[in-house]
């Protein structure tokens, strides 16, 4: 199964899709001001001592956002103003350069949260900013790779996951085969990249943050050739039980050297010390990130080679499930990240509690930015499923439904 010029199916499948997107961009706009004002809000104090810093890139992000969302329109409403379906296809370029440049942007406030770099702080205070040098920080490759490689990845699950269920609905249309294939194959590549991208995030841990690294390891004594611990519980005296214990592999995994010395916890002092919940999510993302290659690369082999397992009803809700999974594992490593960082909310310099803001009105706020979340989830719900339900494939094709 291979693409084709013009290939009827395909052109559909990007029409259909760029529909999806274009309302989940419109919602962004949305969610992007609410972030915006969430940072005045919440964390007024962070705000003016790296705000300096930070306004550089968060102005860029919205540039690069309308930069996007520009190219997208022009993208949805011109498809009738080419023959030539390919040269319609170069506006996607634009559109991909905004939409990366827009997650570079972004994810460069949260590494500089995390590792920040371009300044110096006098008698509390931040001065001698480049914003610049800090949006070049240490963490900022890692960070910006692994964000757009999970990014891609969980949007190709999620279609595939939609695609699986069609199926298994009863549809045998081409259409679904091959957005099955496509979306399976993306999946495959990306979570691949994020599996590699993910080792080169832990040599950064443990460079810059071995205390994040630690606590996701329930790592306690400083020592060489350091096991990897996979699942198991604290009791009540932090004693690791059933545990999986891979040896060497934290040190592997640290500094690519089986017999490397990683920094344990007690080498920090308790009020620095990252919750140790931190050691479930890094096992849960772990875990489905495996469980999304494996299920890909199998996939991919068997379409390649025929197998028919690949076809059956158990595999096929395996991919639906895919979907979800996704989510939850991107989900899981922004809990990582987050929970991973406290007590700080810029590293070694400003805790979460010195950050945030000493209104009697926090509580209203949490309330009502929830509410506006839900009214805008359940709007994207309800508007995405009108435009796909009333417009189903078929009529699309126009009867050329050749199964």
């Amino acid at each position: 199964m291979e693409f084709e010029k013009n290939d009827e199916h395909y052109i559909i499948m990007a029409r259909r899709w760029s529909r999806g997107y274009m309302v989940t961009v419109a919602v962004g706009v949305v969610t992007g001001t609410i972030i915006g004002l969430q940072l005045s809000l919440l964390w007024p104090n962070f705000m003016e001592i790296a705000g300096q810093i930070i306004a550089l890139p968060l102005f860029m992000e919205t540039f690069a956002f309308f930069f996007e969302a520009i190219f997208l329109g022009i993208y949805a409403y011109t498809w009738d103003r080419f023959d030539d379906q390919r040269k319609h296809f170069l506006l996607l370029i634009p559109v991909a350069i905004g939409g990366g440049m827009s997650a570079f942007f972004i994810t460069i406030v949260n590494s500089f949260m995390n590792t920040p770099t371009g300044f110096e702080m006098v008698n509390g205070a931040l001065v001698h900013a480049n914003p610049v040098a800090a949006m070049f920080n240490p963490a900022m490759p890692t960070k910006v790779s692994h964000v757009v490689a999970t990014a891609y990845m969980t949007a190709a699950f999620l279609l595939a996951s939609i695609t699986a269920f069609k199926l298994l609905k009863g549809s045998r249309h081409v259409y679904y085969k091959k957005a099955l294939y496509l979306t399976m194959k993306i999946g495959l590549i990306f979570s691949v990249a994020s599996a590699i991208i993910g080792d080169f995030s832990g040599k950064l841990l443990a460079e810059y943050q071995p205390e994040k690294l630690a606590a996701a390891e329930w790592h306690f004594e400083t020592e060489g050739e350091a096991p990897l611990l996979m699942y198991g519980f604290l009791d009540e005296n932090q004693e690791v039980r059933y545990a999986i214990k891979v040896p060497y592999m934290l040190s592997i995994l640290a500094h690519s050297n089986p017999t490397a010395e990683v920094i344990g916890l007690n080498e920090f002092e308790p009020e620095e010390t990252p919750p140790l919940i931190v050691h479930y999510f890094f096992d849960s993302m772990v875990t489905i990130g495996m469980f999304l290659l494996v299920l890909s690369l199998i996939y991919w082999m068997g379409i390649r080679r025929h197998w028919a397992f690949v076809k059956s009803t158990f595999f096929r809700w395996l991919i639906v499930l895919s979907g979800p999974l996704a989510f939850l594992a991107m989900e899981f490593g922004w809990w990582l990240a987050e929970v991973g960082r406290q007590p700080w909310i810029l590293r070694g310099i400003m805790t979460v509690e010195e950050a945030a803001t000493s209104s009697d009105y926090v509580n209203v706020m949490i309330v009502l930015f929830a509410l506006l979340y839900i009214v805008l989830g359940v709007g994207t719900v309800v508007v995405l499923r009108r435009i796909f339900k009333n417009n189903p494939i078929e009529v699309e094709l126009k009867g050329n439904d050749s199964p």
